[in-house]
């Protein structure tokens, strides 16, 4: 590198640097923890003496120029102020090297051993290690200061060397105050403007406000006062829920519970033996099984007709788990069962088929009898006492057995979920709360009193070894605030995100394999949400994430592509072709050599390492958080470059799901089309031509009525997508509609007339009705193709134009409707408003935006969320 670059890199550089009040070193605003500002060779005891050596150099050779040097010194340290133009220092080379390195060509050599202390002086700084040294006492020295200031200089992200004063100048104004650390250091700013950004980022509350809360409800959504029983009734509501986000919105961080009261969960009934009709065949004869081996046999039984039954996998595990139970519970008439083709499980399935349908024809009378029996027995399950009040409980009901499906090709579907008794759970109540007792006999595993944990029960699953836990409704307390603090997380990385970026971008060129690795696997979570991705097991499904792609999953298309393709999560597929920088194209290929298509892409890499050095960039990250980060921030930023002052409501809703869909496909959130998607879109074309044919006939009606409509363009257009044929048809769907209606309401009044003692109308009032409804319709097949209708009821053009205006609006909300739903058949939406899309976005816009946020969140989502319903209108994550 020239003299000139080294020189013109650093001439904003200043002389000499002081050490920070918490002991942290800076350097143009920036920390010398080694990695963002990359001055991995300066060490700041030394940093005063330098440019003395170069002034005593200069001395010998000039001595006026010398004089000149040293006056500007001095005067550059008696008035200067952070990101002053001053002398540079020695340093061995730039954060970022040209990316036209020779080096980065040359495959990299495995993981050094860590260096001595002396040798990392003079080594590459910002390691881990020295990250995290360098990392803790400011972040004491903060918390001692101020426990609402939880980032310190350290993890303030780097963007320009222009910063400091500006930085600086916030902090000493408010040395609790981290508002700053959410913009970019790009340009000075006047005294008075910093005061403002001050003022206005500490009048931002994360948490609702409380006058506007009151202001929310004395006023509705139109600015008009709730008066009477309305606001009665609210505040009544308001009574009942328990506002855990205005007491205490973080939680304690360690308690989250004084007391806890509950009736432990519901154990689904013992099983049923089946009537003694009713048997399994095998090699054609009926097969006498013990209630243990039935039951497992009609878990198959049951699924007899659906894709499981057919797939070979699920059907070799099912057979091995059966023979198991079989072994323990042998047919009791000595039939050896060996081979799965000779099993005939029809019986079976007609038996429950024939169930099924007895429980439909139930009327609506006995359903409601059944549903309030069941509801009653499980009441005192679905509530729970915590801390003196009552709180709903979410999964109370423990899982049944039954056959393991799995998703994808998962190698351990169609295997026997055992069922799960009261010796396998474990209940975790207050100390002085009386211990439930089982709904089915056996006693509890154990019972114990863990006021950190948040779950009321849990168990493990015999088929993957899988814990399972009984938490709180989602709407309850400690579930909003574990939302709330996954969101708050997220929106902290704002503050960091540049300067991690920064980070990783410099170690693409590292020559440590492990730190290019994880660099790069950290571009890929951060540009393309990917799943960070475990490590599986030959019994369990091959999906990968990140960190356990294998080098058949990318592939490289010259110049800078790379096309990914493989399983994520639930076995769904992502295929992605991705424009990436040269450095990361360059990286994968080094990672690709000498290796076989099965071998791991990062195999220097592993989760747990990846999120380990996250949480050393900032506490608390992960790469799950990184995910949630980049969805919330997309959507917020894809609503906001929306234009919808003049919009419908139905315009706003579109526009509203296409963001959203624009992140599930960043989120990798893919479903398979439903199978009656093709049908359900026909159905909606059809009610799209009845709204059009029911405007023709009001616009034909017009026409009768005074013909100079015809020359109104208004009203002069005809439907383009009705014809005469499809008129007729839908004229005739329509005609036995409206008989089947007349002969239901004749049968409904007869049985009426029955039960008040009176005699029932004779056949000819039906005959009547429905001569009536004919000659209706032979009128509407005369009128076919004339321009002209009478209505059945006369009303005045003012009225009729009313009505062709409103049916306008619902043909074109419809279509949008349609649109919609077609290109959201293979898009998940609802995966990314539950878990990735901080819903005090959604809650935000649809105050901006005068849309019933019913229209977006259903009414469980509204219960999940109910710390965010409140959010001020401008709220921006």
């Amino acid at each position: 590198m020239s003299s000139d670059s080294f020189m013109s890199s650093d001439d904003d550089r200043p002389l000499a640097t002081k050490s920070a009040p918490n002991g942290t070193n800076h350097v143009n605003g920036t920390t010398t923890n080694g990695h963002a500002n990359g001055d991995e060779d300066y060490e700041m005891s030394e940093g005063e003496e330098k440019p003395l050596v170069k002034i005593l150099i200069l001395l010998s050779l000039n001595l006026k120029f010398a004089q000149l040097g040293i006056d500007l010194l001095f005067k550059s340290q008696a008035t200067r102020k952070p990101g002053k133009a001053s002398l540079p220092r020695k340093r061995k080379k730039p954060v970022i090297a040209d990316s036209s390195s020779s080096d980065d060509d040359v495959p990299l050599a495995s993981s050094p051993a860590k260096p001595s202390k002396a040798k990392k002086q003079n080594g590459k700084a910002g390691s881990n290690k020295e990250r995290v040294v360098n990392k803790k006492p400011p972040k004491k020295k903060v918390k001692q200061e101020s426990d609402a200031s939880s980032d310190d200089e350290d993890e303030k992200p780097i963007i320009a060397k222009k910063a400091p004063k500006k930085a600086r100048k916030v902090k000493e104004e408010s040395p609790t105050d981290d508002s700053d650390d959410e913009k970019p250091i790009a340009k000075k700013t006047s005294a008075k403007s910093r005061a403002k950004v001050v003022k206005d980022e500490a009048s931002s509350s994360e948490a609702p406000k409380a006058k506007k809360r009151a202001k929310a409800k004395t006023e509705d959504t139109e600015g008009t006062p709730v008066k009477g029983r309305g606001k009665k009734k609210e505040d009544e509501e308001e009574e009942e829920v328990f506002r855990w986000w205005e007491a205490d919105p973080n939680g304690d961080g360690t308690s989250k519970w004084t007391t806890l009261e509950h009736n432990g969960v519901i154990f689904p009934p013992p099983y049923e033996p089946l009537p003694s009709n009713v048997k399994m065949k095998y090699n054609g004869k009926p097969v006498d099984l013990p209630p243990e081996a039935e039951e497992v046999a009609g878990f198959y039984g049951a699924m007899l007709e659906t894709p499981h039954a057919q797939d070979a996998v699920f059907n070799k595990n099912f057979f091995d788990d059966w023979k198991k139970v079989m072994k323990d519970h042998p047919p009791r008439d000595g039939t050896k069962i060996t081979s799965f083709e000779l099993c005939d499980f029809r019986p079976m399935f007609e038996y429950f088929e024939s169930e099924k349908a007895k429980k439909k024809a139930m009327t609506s009378e006995e359903k409601k009898a059944a549903k309030k029996a069941k509801d009653e027995m499980e009441a005192k399950y679905t509530q729970c006492t915590l801390d003196g009040r009552k709180e709903k409980v979410g999964n109370f009901r423990v899982e049944p057995p039954g056959l393991f499906r799995g998703r994808g090709e998962h190698p351990k579907k169609g295997a026997l979920k055992q069922r799960v008794r009261p010796e396998d759970i474990t209940l975790n109540i207050g100390k002085d709360a009386p211990v439930p007792v089982p709904n089915v006999p056996g006693k509890w595993k154990a019972v114990q009193h863990d006021n950190t944990v948040t779950w009321l029960a849990n168990w493990t699953e015999n088929i993957n070894g899988n814990h399972k836990y009984v938490f709180l409704a989602a709407g309850s307390s400690l579930k909003g605030q574990s939302d709330m603090q996954k969101f708050e997380k997220a929106r902290e990385l704002k503050k960091h995100v540049d300067r991690i970026r920064l980070n990783y971008q410099s170690d693409l060129k590292s020559k440590v394999m492990a730190d290019r690795q994880r660099a790069t696997a950290m571009y890929f979570i951060d540009k393309l949400a990917l799943r960070a991705g475990n490590e599986k097991g030959e019994d369990e499904a091959d999906t990968v994430g990140c960190c356990s792609l294998r080098c058949e999953h990318v592939t490289l298309e010259a110049p800078d592509s790379i096309i990914f393709d493989f399983l994520g999560k639930d076995s769904i597929r992502y295929y992605n072709t991705v424009q990436v920088e040269p450095q990361v194209f360059k990286n994968i290929r080094i990672f690709k050599e000498n290796k076989n298509d099965d071998d791991s892409l990062f195999d220097r890499v592993n989760t747990s390492s990846l999120n380990k050095h996250l949480n050393n960039e900032m506490k608390g990250l992960t790469a799950k958080v990184f995910r949630t980060f980049n969805a919330s921030i997309t959507f917020q930023r894809l609503l906001d470059e929306q234009q919808l002052s003049d919009s419908t409501l139905q315009e706003k809703l579109n526009a509203y799901n296409k963001a959203n869909r624009e992140v599930a496909i960043l989120c990798n959130h893919q479903r398979t089309a439903p199978k009656t998607h093709d049908q359900s879109m026909e159905r909606m074309r059809n009610r799209h031509r009845t709204l059009k044919y029911e405007r023709m006939k009001l616009r034909h009606a017009l026409f009768t009525i005074d013909p100079k409509f015809k020359k109104n363009k208004k009203y002069a257009e005809e439907e383009s997508d009705l014809d005469d044929n499809w008129i007729a048809s839908h004229e005739e769907q329509l005609k036995e509609k409206e008989i089947e209606k007349a002969e239901k309401k004749f049968a409904r009044d007869n049985e009426k007339l029955a039960e008040e003692g009176k005699p029932p109308h004779d056949k000819s009032v039906l005959k009547e009705r429905l001569d009536t409804i004919k000659d209706d319709f032979k009128r509407l097949a005369k009128e076919r193709g004339t321009k002209k209708a009478v209505l059945k009821r006369d009303k005045s053009t003012e009225k009729i134009e009313e009505m062709i205006d409103k049916l306008t609006d619902k043909v074109k909300a419809f279509k949008l409707q349609m649109i919609d739903r077609d290109e959201t058949k293979e898009i998940a939406l609802g995966t990314s408003k539950i878990n990735y899309l901080d819903p005090r976005i959604t809650a935000a816009w649809c105050q901006t935006h005068n849309v019933p946020i019913e229209k977006i969140f259903s009414k469980t989502l509204v219960t999940k969320f109910p710390w965010a319903m409140e959010v001020d209108p401008d709220w921006k994550f």
